[in-house]
């Protein structure tokens, strides 16, 4: 068999969605090289003990692998709760991405680490990332209305990349109240869009795109652009978002994810009903968004012990 057969093995494929993980833990997720180094190692070990038994393609694999592999792990509790994770957030990665129709993980119960509340920003440090885009030309004009529709619907970054106009404008081409989103498994949900994210969307959508569609090589329907008229990608996105954080002295508190926390956090601290932030999440299950009460409670017991004068 010639070499380039060699090369598109099984295990190939397998490497290669390892790297597009990596790719997408470190530019979507914002995971710390410390975090992505771990999990390249947990994976890499995974990998590497699938294709001594000569199991290297996605669509082979049964969770009666996956125990084997995991019944053969050694080491402390917390060693091997973290290569359980990173395996299941492996396999859940490339349901999501559609290489394989089943996650083989699902029914795999690992010890867990104590989990790490989402962080959320204030109020205040939310308002200094949106300010810290400034400018009146198309590009810092997209860049405030991604970030504002971000914050402004909770939706993930890969969901609003993918937002076409339809999804967005109304029918005298202004941001309607209510927009479509479309997430995990095609689900659809409609959000509401406050005034302040309308106004910079309708200036991007005005001014700022037609600008931008110009450069493009072809017509796309995708709301954010870059600046060659191609739609943007997530990794843009991340860039933008960091770089704004960089600027208004929030680098290291901020990933793509924050902005969608950081919704999710104030409108329960507002007062909004735990069932009606779920379904503007997109959430499956209502207990994926019960880790925000958390955050709530943490904040106002810690109001609570700095403002009562007898709380200590």
């Amino acid at each position: 068999m010639s070499n380039n057969a060699s090369s598109s093995s099984p295990r190939s494929e397998l490497e290669r969605e390892l790297e597009r993980y990596i790719r997408y833990v470190t530019l979507e997720r914002g995971r710390s090289p410390h975090t992505v180094s771990a999990y390249r190692s947990d994976l890499g070990h995974y990998l590497a003990w699938l294709a001594a038994r000569d199991l290297g393609g996605a669509g082979e694999l049964g969770a009666e692998h996956v125990r084997d592999y995991v019944g053969g792990l050694a080491g402390a509790r917390t060693t091997v709760a973290r290569k359980l994770s990173s395996i299941k957030n492996f396999h859940r990665f490339l349901l999501d991405e559609g290489v394989v129709p089943d996650d083989v993980t699902r029914e795999l119960h690992a010890p867990k680490l104590p989990g790490r509340l989402p962080k959320a920003l204030s109020v205040a440090q939310v308002q200094d990332l949106l300010d810290a885009i400034v400018g009146d030309d198309p590009i810092a004009l997209r860049d405030r209305a991604l970030l504002e529709l971000l914050y402004a619907t909770g939706a993930r970054v890969s969901e609003v990349m993918q937002m076409s106009l339809d999804d967005l404008v109304d029918d005298q081409g202004r941001t309607a109240e209510m927009v479509r989103v479309t997430g995990k498994g095609r689900k659809q949900r409609i959000v509401p869009v406050g005034s302040y994210a309308r106004a910079a969307l309708d200036s991007y959508v005005t001014r700022a795109r037609p600008a931008l569609i110009k450069n493009a090589k072809k017509s796309t329907p995708v709301v954010f652009l870059g600046a060659r008229g191609a739609p943007l990608s997530r990794q843009n996105a991340w860039q933008i978002i960091h770089d704004a954080a960089k600027r208004a002295h929030l680098e290291g508190l901020v990933s793509p994810h924050t902005l969608r926390h950081s919704f999710a956090t104030h409108v329960l601290s507002g007062g909004a009903d735990i069932r009606v932030v779920q379904e503007l999440l997109g959430h499956a299950s209502v207990s994926t968004t019960q880790i925000y009460t958390k955050v709530t409670i943490d904040t106002l017991r810690d109001v609570y012990l700095g403002a009562h004068p007898r709380a200590r």
